[in-house]
């Protein structure tokens, strides 16, 4: 079993910057793929961000390309998503997830642990 606690989330100013944190238990942390979704409030949630195992390889959504980083610590078991220039319209709940197999990052099928949530707003 792997539980997962996301932390960070908050309000923000419109082109101003947030840290998310996300910490695993379970000692297969170190051997899986990492992604963050976000939940805008009356939308489907939708694939933001993951990193590889070793976080050598990293994924985006078009969307936050460029203004978003994420990145792993498998020392601490803990991903993190660096958001920079912030828009209104990344206003969401945003999740980390466990994907102990399959291809695909960026499908939220194929995740297998989620966290609970934390909400980011960005205000204009």
């Amino acid at each position: 079993q792997v539980q997962l606690v996301e932390s960070g989330g908050g309000l923000v100013q419109h082109g101003g910057s947030l840290r998310l944190s996300c910490a695993a238990s379970g000692r297969a942390f170190s051997i899986s793929g990492m992604g963050w979704f976000r939940r805008p409030a009356g939308k489907a949630r939708e694939f933001v961000a993951a990193v590889s195992p070793n976080g050598r390889t990293t994924f985006y959504a078009d969307s936050v390309r460029g203004r978003f980083t994420v990145s792993r610590d498998n020392a601490k078991n803990t991903v993190y998503l660096q958001m920079n220039s912030l828009q209104p319209e990344d206003t969401a709940v945003y999740y980390c997830a466990v994907k102990v197999s399959g291809l695909s990052y960026t499908d939220n099928n194929k995740y297998n642990y989620w966290g609970q949530g934390t909400q980011v707003t960005v205000s204009s």
